[in-house]
C-alpha cells in the first residue's frame, strides 16, 4: 500500500494505485501534465499540479 500526503498534510493510503493513477490521468491532466484541478477522495484533497502528477505517475 502506498501512502501520500494530501494538501493538508494528512496521510492518505492509496488502496489501488493503478486505479488512482488512471483516474488522475483521465480527469485531472492535459497533455500528460497535471491541470491544476482538485481531486477529492474519501475526504482527502489533492491539487493536481504538474509536480504532484509527476510524483504519482512515478510511484
Amino acid at each position: 500500500m502506498i501512502v501520500i500526503k494530501d494538501d493538508y498534510g494528512n496521510d492518505y493510503e492509496v488502496s489501488d494505485l493503478n486505479a488512482f493513477k488512471e483516474h488522475i490521468k483521465l480527469y485531472h491532466s492535459r497533455n500528460g501534465k497535471g491541470d491544476g484541478s482538485i481531486h477529492e477522495e474519501n475526504g482527502f484533497w489533492f491539487k493536481i499540479t504538474e509536480e504532484f502528477y509527476d510524483s504519482v505517475m512515478n510511484l
